[in-house]
């Protein structure tokens, strides 16, 4: 019954969200899948249906559409394999090492699979409203051109008929990973590209991030019966299925040699799952009243480790509520596949083999992402650093709180890696598309610690209590949406009063940096001259905390002219220093200085801190 209730409301809140979008501009495509498919546990090779319909609430007709074929990636040739051979510090995963640490030579895994081993999607036939569509396959991308137009405000029904093949668990998606987890099923479906305001999002895979339409999933999974599944949606027939999910002493009624497992799933943009004959399945009930869901394999040794997370795993469900808005669905589900930690709708795919500190934070990561990510949809490969840098600050101070670790400063190793990417010389901006980042270590110190760093920072810029305010308003009126960088900054604009285009702009757009020097401190008996100089080109409010010889401590803020906007309670407030002069003076009116520093919080990622303090 609350399954019912809940799609009635997420219905509802769609249609008045699209409702809304119509009239302030904004709009999003909707898309509504029903598929079909029977897995060959033997070949790893499986067909299936797929019956979707599409509606088109762009004020654009619509000529043609596409569809990513994920699986195609997986293959000697592909965009994937070529980018293994030629970036110069490939995903260790992704490739074999076949020289030496000190002078590696790579060898791309996908180069030498065989064709048992390749994976694959094949498009057998396509129909647009019964009537057959002319289409071409293109690497990870199915190009379509519609015998009719979609025009704005009307909808489609595309029938499908697909086959696939399983690839050796390379990246993400897999079988037998190296854990011994037979399935794990992410991107294994076609899937319709996402058209918005920029267009469509047809991006080959190459090896990072997705961007998905919203709809609902009704999906049917055939497979061996000893299989035991998790994943995306709600399983429509427990009774049949057991292993777990049927209600305490109900009877199980399993027939036949396979099972076809059935879920449903409101509102999502991606549908995943993983299977295995040997998971364990423990289940945990939120104090909230989520359903939270754990399968590992049968393995003797991380049985305890698995056991004792899983409320804490409550934990960082409770704090994510609390600090970003309610978790909208009835469950969420923690898997043992994949070759790391990867997030998917209502459900993450996790390497098991852990100690219990791992697994608390791997799961702290990517349960993040169910609010950073699967509810507020960003585009990934525009803008990684909203949703893994997001998601990063969040799981970050939620592990700090949740795990009793009391560090002052918990994105400290943000701020380090930060520090590290930006006088590396190899920095490329925020901007950049996930796909064109020129090393390996750019793209995840940029999109993982500078994202983080430029929540941690806002909250410097604007105050703590802003920033709280702004993430929870944030998810309040973003949330099944696809949120932009400018939406999430006039969200902060609204709570704090402030004017922020300058620091997304520079934060994000450019490879600007932040660096302020106490350039001189002369005493004349009466007070204390002090003069600062900005050295880096991005400006900063500036927090100065004065020692004097008593210990006794004083603070001023120079607000900062472009902001339009003072913090308040933070010192004595002086005039608005504007990026225009470089440098900025102002009296203390007190002798006997020990020490000035500036920014003593240590929240503002200035590159170079060695001049932000003087001592006598």
């Amino acid at each position: 019954m609350k399954f019912k209730l809940q799609s009635i409301l997420f219905s509802l809140l769609v249609t008045g969200t699209l409702t809304a979008q119509r009239q302030s501009g904004y709009w999003q495509q909707e898309v509504d899948y029903k598929m079909d498919v029977e897995m060959n546990v033997k070949n790893y090779q499986y067909d299936g249906t797929q019956e979707l319909n599409y509606t088109n609430n762009s004020p654009d007709t619509l000529t043609k559409v596409f569809y990513h074929l994920f699986f195609n990636a997986f293959q000697p040739g592909s965009q994937m394999d070529a980018r293994l051979q030629n970036i110069q510090d490939p995903d260790g995963r992704m490739v074999n090492n076949l020289g030496t640490r000190e002078n590696p030579e790579y060898e791309s895994r996908i180069s030498i699979l065989k064709e048992d081993e390749i994976g694959y999607l094949n498009v057998k036939s396509l129909k647009q409203d019964g009537k057959k569509l002319g289409y071409q396959m293109v690497g990870t991308v199915l190009e379509v051109e519609l015998n009719q137009p979609l025009l704005p405000g009307k909808s489609t029904k595309f029938e499908m008929d697909f086959e696939g093949q399983v690839p050796v668990q390379i990246r993400r998606s897999g079988r037998n990973n190296a854990e011994g987890v037979a399935l794990s099923m992410t991107q294994w479906y076609p899937k319709l590209a996402e058209y918005d305001f920029e267009g469509w999002h047809a991006d080959p895979y190459i090896g990072r991030e997705f961007h998905g339409v919203w709809g609902d999933f009704d999906v049917k999974i055939t497979i061996d019966k000893d299989y035991i599944l998790g994943g995306t949606g709600y399983l429509q027939n427990p009774k049949e299925i057991g292993y777990g999910y049927q209600e305490e002493g109900e009877k199980v009624n399993r027939k036949g040699r396979k099972l076809t497992w059935h879920f449903n799933a409101p509102n999502v943009h991606d549908f995943t799952w993983a299977a295995d004959p040997e998971f364990i399945h423990d289940k945990l009930k939120a104090e909230d009243g989520t359903m939270l869901h754990f399968l590992y394999k049968d393995n003797e040794e991380i049985k305890d480790a698995w056991k004792k997370f899983q409320p804490k795993t409550a934990e960082l469900l409770a704090y994510y509520n609390e600090h970003i808005g309610q978790y909208p669905y009835d469950q969420y589900s923690v898997i043992q596949g994949g070759d790391g930690g990867m997030e998917y709708g209502m459900c993450t795919l996790i390497t098991g083999e852990r100690s219990y500190e791992s697994l608390v934070g791997v799961t702290a990561h990517e349960f993040a992402h169910s609010w950073f990510q699967f509810v507020l949809a960003t585009n990934e490969s525009e803008n990684e650093w909203m949703d893994e840098g997001f998601t990063t600050y969040i799981s970050t101070m939620a592990e700090n709180e949740i795990l009793n670790k009391n560090n002052d400063n918990p994105l400290s190793n943000s701020y380090r890696g930060y520090n590290y990417l930006a006088n590396s010389g190899q920095e490329q901006p925020l901007s950049t598309h996930a796909d064109r980042y020129q090393t390996n270590m750019g793209y995840g110190i940029g999109a993982y610690s500078k994202g983080s760093v430029f929540l941690a920072q806002l909250g410097y810029v604007i105050g703590e209590e802003n920033l709280s305010k702004t993430l929870k308003r944030y998810f309040q009126e973003w949330k099944f949406k696809h949120p932009t960088p400018n939406d999430f900054i006039r969200v902060a604009e609204k709570v704090s009063g402030a004017q922020l285009g300058w620091y997304l702009n520079d934060w994000t757009r450019t490879t600007n940096t932040v660096d302020y020097s106490i350039k001189s401190v002369e005493e004349d008996g009466k007070g204390t001259k002090l003069v600062l100089e900005r050295i880096g080109q991005m400006p900063m409010p500036i927090e100065v905390e004065v020692t004097l010889n008593d210990n006794s401590t004083k603070k001023y803020y120079i607000p900062l002219e472009m902001m339009r906007w003072e913090k308040s309670n933070n010192g004595k407030q002086l005039k608005d220093w504007n990026w225009g002069h470089p440098t900025y003076s102002f009296d203390i009116e007190k002798t006997g200085v020990k020490k000035i520093e500036i920014d003593a919080s240590e929240l503002m990622a200035d590159i170079d801190r060695s001049n932000n303090i003087w001592e006598k």
